[in-house]
């Protein structure tokens, strides 16, 4: 049986997140406004491509999160391609914070504000609802967060880890991780994390977290043919 973390969009919208999942034939995605990651098979055939397109629609950018051998067919137009790292935290215990707080739907426009800021991944205007987001307040200002984005069965994926620019060096960021990977260990899962393969900083703090690195991944951005340009 392939490992849930192997294709963890599939997995997660196949499983926990099925609330979220929309299908054409094997491609599948997250509705628009949740996060963009969309998700194929592992070794997907041109029907699958296909299908992706009527799913995502003519013109339309999607994400993937794939080995890096995938590629779209020739009439698709490659966007970007990041080379990243997926990072599994199998023996990080997680630590609670007593200064965090929990985010919600009425924390949206500060979360996206504070996203626009830092610039940490996607985060739309549902992507609170996918998992508990934990955040740190100064004199009522949001000034760093992080929480659960994918939940591919008996894992969690941490995300949209960020720290106003003013308030970086202070540790925030550590004391986030270990806060959000604590509740995910309370559920008997294993906390996960994905990063741009050139983002060292974040790399090197998550190693000394007790993340380690499981395999690269490369984060695909291909549009859809057809679109207007």
């Amino acid at each position: 049986m392939p490992h849930p973390l192997d294709n963890p969009v599939v997995a997660a919208l196949a499983g926990p997140h099925a609330e979220f999942a929309e299908q054409q034939g094997r491609a599948v995605r997250y509705a628009r406004d949740v996060t963009p990651f969309h998700g194929l098979p592992d070794e997907p055939r041109a029907a699958d491509w296909a299908d992706l397109a009527v799913l995502a629609g003519p013109g339309a950018v999607v994400l993937l999160a794939v080995d890096a051998a995938v590629s779209p067919p020739g009439d698709w137009e490659v966007a970007f391609r990041i080379e990243g790292v997926q990072l599994v935290g199998a023996d990080v215990v997680g630590k609670a914070d007593p200064e965090t707080v929990r985010l919600g739907p009425d924390d949206v426009p500060e979360m996206l504000a504070l996203v626009e800021r830092t610039r940490p991944g996607p985060f739309l205007a549902r992507t609170v609802e996918m998992g508990s987001y934990l955040g740190i307040r100064r004199d009522g200002v949001l000034i760093a967060m992080a929480g659960e984005r994918m939940h591919p069965p008996g894992h969690t994926e941490i995300s949209a880890v960020c720290t106003d620019p003013d308030h970086r060096g202070e540790g925030l960021a550590s004391r986030l991780v270990l806060a959000v990977a604590a509740g995910i260990r309370e559920r008997g899962e294993i906390p996960f994390l994905h990063a741009a393969g050139d983002n060292t900083n974040a790399i090197r703090l998550y190693g000394t977290l007790g993340f380690r690195l499981r395999r690269p991944v490369t984060f695909l951005g291909a549009r859809v043919p057809g679109g207007a340009g």
